[in-house]
């Protein structure tokens, strides 16, 4: 692995460098081998079973409600304040961050709790987008009512795909809903009389609340803020609902789940339906934060890097999904001057997190017993 990422780098930064780079990784690759070995040998079981009771004390130090209250309290004020002290650039990074979050617990619904691939998800995010742009455009309609038709839409779309798709599993499903994806961008591109084609829909207008208009790039994080918070609260309610616990028996033995009563297809059609829900709210944000919206902005590689932020974060972990969309999207602006290696480094990235930590980085804790099993458990 160290040769390989070696001669990676080769052509960017030099012989030199590749081969410290080669070094530093092999000495990395070294001392994770023998630390694994030290806690899971038969010679280490008192270091790991030390190592099992400190974390496990720390996750229940954690799981206090008092000390999960001081750090939702804690955390909702950073936010509150983060806009504050940095200029309009950072700010207008924050947003589509949290534009990203709303598309993520989205998609978590169908891909961390159903276990239904959508590679079809951004055609939702493109259906709320453009519902509020030909709804403003050309009838007039403003920002809240178009926000609750976009949703509708999405929803009704996402409610046809999982109808199609109901017999279909694992590779297929992902064929048909990337068929899906490209099908709507066709229609984008094609339908000049409404979508205007390639090139798109102008003039937009901004939301507003009675003669308050949202203009500046601080309003538009807060409004994304309470989005962001209000999907949280209605997610994490369904999540601990029967229907979430549903999705979860479905996810893992769709056979044993219908043998409990489970009615497999209502609940497929509602995970689609729901997720695309989010997936449209967020579009309709999109399009009245930007004021244009054009089918460039509805590509496969959006789906690709919403589900990266599931995947990174810790597919079923509301928390992870939300980190996932934070590190995709506010990371690389922070290293924009290393933007020759992003790309490099988030492959590479993906990889040793597929290696050493399938789970994500806040996993979800079932889908974490599931992964990495602990002895004796």
């Amino acid at each position: 692995m160290s040769v390989w990422s070696g001669l990676l780098l080769l052509p960017f930064t030099g012989i030199e460098k590749s081969a410290i780079s080669a070094g530093i990784i092999f000495a990395g690759l070294i001392l994770f081998t023998k630390t694994r070995n030290l806690v899971i040998s038969p010679s280490g079981r008192a270091a790991s079973y030390y190592l099992q009771v400190r974390m496990g004390s720390a996750y229940r130090t954690l799981e206090k409600p008092w000390i999960q209250k001081g750090l939702l309290i804690t955390l909702i004020a950073s936010l509150l304040i983060a806009p504050l002290p940095i200029n309009n650039y950072y700010i207008d990074v924050l947003t589509i961050a949290g534009i990203y979050a709303i598309l993520a617990l989205g998609l978590n619904i169908v891909v961390g709790l159903a276990g239904l691939l959508d590679l079809g998800y951004v055609a939702f995010y493109a259906v709320g987008a453009y519902s509020y742009g030909i709804l403003n455009t050309d009838f007039g309609i403003p920002f809240w009512p178009a926000l609750l038709i976009g949703a509708l839409l999405a929803a009704l779309a996402g409610m046809l795909l999982g109808m199609v798709t109901l017999r279909l599993r694992g590779d297929y499903l992902a064929i048909v809903t990337l068929g899906f994806l490209m099908i709507v961008h066709l229609i984008l591109n094609n339908w000049d009389e409404v979508t205007h084609g390639p090139n798109g829909i102008l003039g937009i207008r901004n939301p507003s609340i009675g003669g308050f208009v949202f203009s500046e790039p601080i309003h538009f994080y807060y409004l994304i803020l309470s989005l962001v918070i209000f999907a949280i609260f209605v997610i994490t309610r369904i999540n601990n609902s029967w229907i979430g616990r549903a999705w979860v028996a479905i996810r893992e033995n769709e056979i044993a789940a219908s043998a409990m009563g489970i009615n497999v297809t209502k609940m497929k059609i509602l995970a689609f339906a729901l997720g695309a829900s989010w997936a449209g709210i967020a579009g309709v944000f999109f399009a009245g934060r930007y004021a244009f919206i054009s089918p460039e902005s509805f590509t496969f590689l959006e789906t690709v890097l919403v589900l990266s932020m599931v995947v990174l974060g810790g597919m079923g972990s509301i928390p992870g999904v939300i980190l996932g969309a934070a590190l995709l999207i506010i990371l690389p602006e922070i290293f924009r001057g290393f933007q020759d290696y992003r790309m490099l480094a988030f492959g590479g990235a993906m990889v040793l997190m597929m290696v050493f930590r399938p789970q994500g980085l806040i996993g979800n804790p079932r889908r974490r017993i599931e992964l990495m099993p602990v002895e004796g458990e």
